[in-house]
Formats: structure tokens, C-alpha cells, sequence
């Protein structure tokens, strides 16, 4: 199993409460805190999403500060990282307006090569809300970015087509953030490696069966045994 470290940003000191850590708390423990504290420094968790065939991918979040005395930290942490999340307030246009600053920082910091997530939480605020779902679609696909997947989920978008992943959350409700990992594991590319090492175990563990059946075949042949007690083995 390879782990692979997320950077979790978000946009500068005033918009400190979009909800980040809550995704994360939401994410790690299925629970929400409704009293904001802000973190300090850098935060360190981690947790295996599992795909299908048994595949696990191993996620190390790294919680960002966004006091500004914290901010010389950011990029070495970028630089290491995989995986960019950036998180914005549905309800709050400026926090998603700085998401393009973030955009640059990570580019400069690693490349083309990185899987950015954009995350737009607090979607129970229905009557508050800012910046709609389009918008930030359109925006995500529109990045030049290194993400891989093609798989999607209900309410997201995500890179197939060289776009960043692009999902709608509300960590207070708990919609979309298993999801919101889930696209994120399979965008690394572990989850390629394995499902290629998977189909070729399939393919060989067929061909295998294929022999076996065409053996006993032919000992049906000779025999004259029942063929519905030489074709249960070719399972």
C-alpha cells in the first residue's frame, strides 16, 4: 500500500473559517464541531480509503495554518505533497475568488504534475450561498492540471480531461465528503498501477481456467463423464 500526502489549503487570513478542517474532522472521525478553532501551525492525520477489489490507498493530510505567521510553512509542504485540496465557502465569493491564487502557488511549487482537488463546502447554507455549482465547475475543468481519473460522482466533477476534481461538500451535513477522498484516491496514480496489476492477474487467473476447462473437456471425452460435474471446477 502507498501513502500519499494531501496538502490542505485554503485562502489567506480572512477567509480562515471556509470550513477546511471541519472536511477533514468529518472525514477522519464522521463528526462536526460547530465551535471554530482555528488551527495552528500544521496539522498530521491519515487514513486508508478503500476501493474496489480490496485496493487501499493510504491518504496523510496535512492541515495548513491560515495565520499569516504560518505562512512560510505552506509551500515546502506543497512541494512534498501529491495532492493540493483547495477549500472555499460556497457562501463566501472572495474565499472562491483567492482559489486561483492558490492555483499558481501550488503550480509553482510542483508543476503540472500534481492532482489539485477544489472544494466548495457549506452547501446547507442554501440561502446564503455565493458562487454556484457551475461556476466552479466550469472553473475546474478550465485548469491545466495533472489529475488522472475518469470516475465520477453524484454533484462533482474531476479531471479526466486534464481539468482539477471539482466537488461540493457540506461538512456540517456530511454530503460528498467521503466522496470528495474517494475521487481523490482514484485519481492517484496507485489506484491505475493497481487495477492494471488487478486486470492482469484476472487475465491470467481466466486463461488459467480456460485451460483447466478445456482439459477436463477432454477427459469428458474419454470417459463419458456427466459434463455438469467437470465444467464446476472451470469456476
Amino acid at each position: 500500500m502507498l501513502t500519499f500526502p494531501l496538502c490542505y489549503l485554503f485562502n489567506q487570513k480572512q477567509d480562515q473559517s471556509v470550513g477546511k478542517t471541519s472536511v477533514i474532522s468529518r472525514f477522519m472521525y464522521d463528526k462536526f464541531d460547530a465551535t471554530y478553532q482555528a488551527t495552528i501551525g500544521i496539522d498530521f492525520l491519515s487514513k486508508t480509503v478503500h476501493l474496489e477489489n480490496s485496493r487501499g490507498v493510504r491518504l496523510q493530510l496535512w492541515d495548513t495554518a491560515g495565520q499569516e505567521r504560518f505562512r512560510s510553512l505552506i509551500p515546502s509542504y506543497i512541494r512534498d505533497s501529491s495532492v493540493a485540496v483547495i477549500v472555499y465557502d460556497v457562501a463566501n465569493r472572495q474565499s472562491f475568488l483567492n482559489v486561483a491564487k492558490w492555483i499558481d502557488e501550488v503550480k509553482q511549487e510542483r508543476g503540472e504534475n500534481v492532482v489539485i482537488a477544489i472544494v466548495g463546502n457549506k452547501t446547507d447554507l442554501v440561502e446564503e450561498r455565493e458562487v454556484e455549482t457551475e461556476e466552479g465547475e466550469k472553473f475546474a475543468r478550465g485548469l491545466n492540471v495533472g489529475n488522472s481519473s475518469s470516475h465520477s460522482e453524484s454533484g462533482s466533477t474531476n479531471g479526466g480531461n486534464g481539468g482539477a476534481i471539482f466537488i461540493e461538500a457540506s461538512a456540517k451535513a456530511g454530503y460528498n465528503v467521503k466522496a470528495l477522498f474517494r475521487k481523490i484516491a482514484m485519481a492517484l496514480p496507485s489506484a491505475d498501477v493497481n487495477a492494471n496489476t488487478n486486470n492482469n492477474n484476472n487475465n491470467n487467473n481466466n486463461s488459467a481456467s480456460e485451460a483447466n476447462a478445456k482439459e477436463q473437456l477432454v477427459d469428458v471425452k474419454l470417459t463419458s463423464t456427466n459434463a455438469n460435474s467437470a465444467s464446476g471446477c472451470a469456476c
